[in-house]
């Protein structure tokens, strides 16, 4: 018996890399067992901030890409639903039922909707970007999802959406759950220049689908303490993104605790230390590299698990739509 229904995804941006395998995919594969697992490719809220033709159509590539690093990972198709947003578009009319129920003022108050003006010096907002949080919403409701995993500084996000289910079952009778944030520590993975956490745009990023000579250049130059001019000068291994990458992927524990004091020690230089990184690296992505080339080489089985998830979704959201629609009094019939 599984725990419940859980709705996740990404906006497609591109391949996704380490980081996003520590904050949330490696998460996504343990829930696949224990929870009914629905996982999302949100292309329409990828509008929210281009709208040009040409993004539009790179969109279409970056979908596969987030798929297939998906199951790459060990994302099983057996046991999740996996379907692309504009696949199910009964979605879009429960995004307009619910822009009905929620003001603008509310969602000014969204703090991602902030960060996301102030990092890419947005002024005035589209009506899409300002509504996304509706749209959210619509994609965890249209399949009546009850668990939402975010990490502590997102429960604000799942929150809208309780707010929007709560307003329309008070409205019109109950038809939607208030879905509950799934809370867990999400670490972030710091990027290899040491600047901060990993990221596309940032230009410090390790790729699931980077190959082996690739990631032993990235990892070779990676940041390190400035300061340590010599191996035998010693050094603090906390705050050195090269120790954070051997915590995270490192199996070798007692490997990475005995380079950690001869680190302190002033017994080991950044070479040795980024090479048993490499390894470690190499060791992690080699089955992952494989399961994304066999799904990249059989394009067909990408469509196809895509085409049976949409199948599978689109009559839970025409469901809901429809009983949507009937506690509001809204009518198909044509009026004469």
């Amino acid at each position: 018996m599984k725990k419940g229904r859980i709705l996740t995804g990404d906006r497609p941006t591109g391949q996704l890399h380490l980081g996003n395998y520590v904050g949330t995919l490696a998460n996504r594969v343990k829930l696949q067992d224990e929870y009914e697992l629905i996982l999302l490719v949100a292309d329409y809220h990828s509008l929210t901030r281009k709208i040009d033709k040409e993004h539009i159509l790179d969109t279409r590539q970056a979908v596969r890409d987030v798929v297939l690093d998906n199951l790459a990972v060990g994302i099983d198709p057996e046991k999740t639903i996996y379907y692309v947003q504009s696949d199910v578009p009964s979605v879009c009319e429960l995004h307009l039922l619910f822009s009905m129920l929620t003001t603008t003022p509310r969602l000014e108050r969204v703090p991602s909707l902030k960060e996301i003006m102030d990092a890419e010096h947005i002024e005035q907002p589209s009506y899409g970007l300002l509504g996304y949080p509706v749209l959210q919403a619509a994609d965890i409701l249209h399949v009546r999802a009850n668990l939402v995993p975010v990490g502590k500084d997102q429960a604000s996000h799942v929150e809208v959406t309780r707010e929007i289910a709560r307003r329309f079952n008070f409205l019109y009778g109950d038809v939607f759950p208030e879905p509950d944030a799934l809370i867990g520590e999400v670490p972030t993975l710091m990027g290899t220049d040491g600047s901060g956490k990993m990221s596309k745009s940032r230009g410090n990023a390790i790729f699931l689908a980077d190959d082996a000579e690739t990631i032993r250049q990235k990892v070779r130059n990676m940041y390190t303490d400035p300061t340590r001019i010599r191996a035998d000068i010693p050094a603090n291994p906390e705050g050195n993104p090269v120790f954070q990458y051997h915590d995270a992927f490192n199996p070798n524990k007692d490997e990475v605790e005995d380079l950690k004091a001869r680190y302190r020690a002033g017994q080991v230089g950044d070479v040795e230390v980024k090479n048993k990184l490499n390894a470690a690296l190499q060791t992690f992505l080699e089955p992952v590299r494989e399961r994304r080339n066999y799904y990249a080489s059989r394009p067909h089985l990408v469509d196809e698990i895509l085409a049976a998830g949409a199948a599978q979704v689109k009559p839970m959201s025409e469901e809901t739509v429809r009983l949507a629609r009937e506690a509001m009094g809204l009518s198909s019939a044509i009026v004469r």
